[in-house]
Parts: C-alpha cells; structure tokens; sequence
C-alpha cells in the first residue's frame, strides 16, 4: 500500500495536490469539533451519577473524526485517508453496540449479532458497482464509485432508521431524536452524492466549490443529535 498515494476525488479539490486545495472541505471539520465541545457541555451538564463513560467515548471518538477529516481534505493522501475512514468506522460500530445495549436491552451475543450484520452490509455496499446511466449521471464521471462512494453509508442510515423505529414502536423518549439525525444524515448524503454532479455549478470566486463541504456541517450535526440521544438517554430512567 503506497500511503504517499494522493487522492482527487472531490469537486473542491480537482486535480490539485497543494494543501489548501480543498478550504472549504477542510475548515468545515471544525464542525465535528464544535459538535463534539457542545455534547462535551452537555455531558458534564447531566447529574453525576447519569453520565455514562460510553458517552465520553463516542464524544472523544467526534473530536478524532474533526481532526482526521481536516488531515485528508489537506494531505488528500492514502495515510490521511485512513486517519479520516477510521474514526469513522469506529462511532459507527461503537454507537451501535451501546445503541442495542443501553436502549434495547440485547445481550452480548446479540449485540455481537448486530455489529457482524452491520459490517457485512458496510463491506457490501462498499462493493457496489454502477454501470454507466445508472441511478446517477454521476457514477459515469471520473471513475466516480457508486453514487460518488455515499452509498457505503447506506448500512448506517438503515440502521439508524430500523433502530429508530423500535425505539418508537415501544415508545422510548430518545427515538424522536434519532429520527431527527436520520433526516439530517439522509441530507447530508444527498449533498455527498452531489458533489461532482453540481460541480460546475458551484464556481465561485474563480474556483469550484462542490458540495462535500455541506456533508461535513451536516454529518456535525447528525453527530450531535446522536450523541444528545446517547448523553440524555444512554442511562437508566430514574423511578418515577
């Protein structure tokens, strides 16, 4: 594997190697971090003794997912690329296994169950293929992959709606907040997808914009509804 590898796959960046070739898609991480010092204030807000070690987890894991976002939109390289994949992959699977253990109760072997589940369908969807004409124009343009790579995504927003649906059928407070971060996400995949397809359509100031950088203030804010959910709910309820 050649970690010096660069990567141009963005609007923003086309085919520039240089640092700031991407201003937009890498000042808009600090939205990860503004997300992640929020849930911080919201975590230590709760009472002591409802405040979960889970929850600081997932929080530190979104300060990781700024900075390792903000080193691939500069670096655009294959070791940047891991830094920025990683911690990603990492909340998810996290999030997930406190999801189905906190929320709804399962054991370890189900949580284990899940978790194999949603990998297989993550290294699945990541293996789509589109022909050209396909689904979007967008599959067609520079060797872009599958509905420009979002579609590996796909897992996690079904996930998030599944999951969101049995915490409503059986009437749990944190399921109209996790409902809130499925709209936003499925938002902020729109935008990822797009990035290419609207390039030309976003010069500003002599240079292409794209719309990757929406992906990034969005999936913020999916983050943090995601991580409230967690902080608000991931404890016990107090007997009435």
């Amino acid at each position: 594997m050649d970690f010096g590898q660069k990567f141009f796959i963005y609007c923003e960046r086309g085919s520039d190697p240089s640092f700031w070739a991407e201003p937009l898609n890498a000042v808009t991480n600090a939205a990860f971090i503004i997300a992640a010092a929020v849930a911080t204030r919201d975590y230590f807000a709760m009472l002591a003794e409802r405040r979960r070690v889970s929850a600081l987890v997932l929080i530190a894991i979104t300060y990781v997912i700024g900075v390792g976002s903000f080193l691939f939109h500069t670096y655009a390289t294959r070791w940047a690329q891991l830094a920025d994949v990683i911690p990603i992959a990492t909340f998810m699977l996290v999030y997930l296994a406190v999801l189905l253990r906190r929320f709804f109760r399962l054991s370890w072997i189900g949580i284990a169950v899940g978790l194999a589940l949603f990998v297989l369908a993550f290294q699945y969807a990541g293996t789509i293929q589109c022909a050209q004409g396909e689904l979007l124009p967008i599959t067609a343009r520079k060797g872009a992959r599958c509905l420009n790579g979002t579609a590996q995504y796909v897992p996690a927003f079904l996930a998030l709606v599944l999951t969101t649906i049995g915490l409503a059928i059986v009437r749990h407070p944190a399921w109209k907040t996790l409902a809130a971060a499925a709209g936003v996400f499925l938002l902020s995949m729109t935008f990822r997808t797009l990035d290419l397809e609207l390039c030309e359509l976003t010069a500003y100031g002599g240079h292409v914009r794209g719309t990757h950088f929406l992906w990034h203030s969005l999936n913020a804010l999916t983050l943090y509804l995601l991580l409230r959910a967690m902080i608000r709910y991931g404890a016990p309820r107090p007997a009435e």
